[in-house]
């Protein structure tokens, strides 16, 4: 009958352990990289996502030196997602200008291709 005192005492020590969010060590590791990436295809602040995506991650590293592993997952996940909007609407931009040099490319092909007999 001893047994169930203990059994409720480790129980409970077993779900005070799971309500401590672990550290999100890949979760840093993934932000910063997506960061990275972001600034490599040139978002720069006139991006307000990629801002975005790096004041969350200070504020997730900020989270991490306190200790606040929930709310520095949460920052670091906003952090790459913003990055990745960043990233995604520069190559998007590029990849418009792109197409313009080619349309107007094809443009002036047709002329000289009309000229000529």
């Amino acid at each position: 009958m001893r047994t169930q005192p203990l059994m409720l005492a480790l129980a409970m020590l077993g779900l005070a352990g799971c309500a401590n969010d672990p550290a999100p060590i890949e979760q840093m590791r993934l932000s910063e990289q997506a960061v990275e990436q972001a600034k490599a295809v040139g978002a720069t602040e006139q991006v307000a996502q990629f801002k975005m995506a790096e004041d969350k991650l200070a504020r997730a590293k900020s989270n991490m030196l306190g200790e606040s592993y929930r709310d520095a997952r949460m920052r670091a996940e906003q952090a790459e997602l913003d990055a990745r909007l960043a990233e995604a609407l520069v190559l998007n931009q590029k990849s418009e200008e792109q197409l313009q040099v080619m349309q107007s490319r094809i443009k002036r092909l047709r002329k000289q291709l009309e000229v000529q007999p």
